[in-house]
């Protein structure tokens, strides 16, 4: 069974298209999914009846689940999603006078061992499907009760939270791709931003890939005290990060 979450919009049309669909049904259930949060193929009302017995016998739409939902006073809120084999992990929203941005993980744990990083410490598991990292999104536009015609609740999405996206390369970008179409979630380029450490050539491909805004932890100043903040760096220091940047 294929979880559609698990495609982005390039990918899902070739999903319909290899199955003898047009393009047109791949954007109709990219819709249902994405922008209404649906992932049961019988509510897909405009959908042709046989397509959707296609589906159900072929296809599931499956996030990660949702195991804690804790809150601040100030109205942030933290999730704890369940990806399996003992791994969790933690997306946070932000809620601002202005914005309510989303921090969202890309990893489950992270090899580069960061000095001052609780997740470095951990260790590093394994990368996140797009569906899991999609599925943050997915799952807390729907616990913040957000209404698909009304205004947005999430305006702007960070991968910051656990793990280095760019260590995730392609699927935190087909996680992009899907946040940013028109027919899935619709964000701004300018509101979605993808934070690294300073992989300088992924940093590169990522430019070319997905023109989000990027946003560097730097920490340091110089090379010699970010060799000790951010290992990362002794393979790529900061002039080379900078140069990227």
């Amino acid at each position: 069974m294929q979880n559609l979450l698990d495609l982005d919009p390039a990918q899902l049309t070739a999903w319909f298209a290899a199955r003898g669909e047009k393009p047109f049904r791949a954007t109709q259930v990219l819709r249902w999914i994405h922008r209404f949060g649906e992932s049961d193929f019988d509510a897909m009302t405009d959908i042709a009846k046989s397509l959707r017995e296609k589906l159900r016998a072929t296809a599931v739409v499956v996030p990660p689940a949702i195991v804690s939902d804790r809150r601040s006073d100030d109205g942030t809120r933290k999730f704890l999603f369940d990806v399996g084999n003992g791994n969790a992990v933690e997306t946070v929203f932000i809620p601002e006078d202005d914005r309510g941005t989303l921090c969202i993980s890309t990893q489950a744990g992270c090899a580069l061992d960061c000095s001052f990083c609780s997740t470095g410490k951990q260790g590093f598991s394994r990368n996140l499907t797009v569906a899991e990292i999609i599925g943050q999104l997915w799952q807390v536009n729907k616990a913040l009760g957000r209404d698909p015609k009304g205004e947005r609740i999430i305006s702007n999405v960070v991968l910051m939270g656990m793990g280095e996206p760019l260590a995730n390369f392609e699927n935190s970008v087909a996680a992009l791709n899907l946040m940013l179409d028109d027919n899935a979630h619709g964000l701004s380029r300018r509101r979605v931003t993808v934070s690294t450490s300073g992989l300088v050539p992924a940093m590169d491909r990522l430019r070319e890939a997905c023109p989000v805004a990027l946003a560097v932890s730097l920490h340091a100043p110089t090379d010699e005290l970010r060799d000790r903040l951010v290992p990362i760096n002794r393979k790529y220091p900061l002039a080379e990060l900078m140069a990227a940047c």
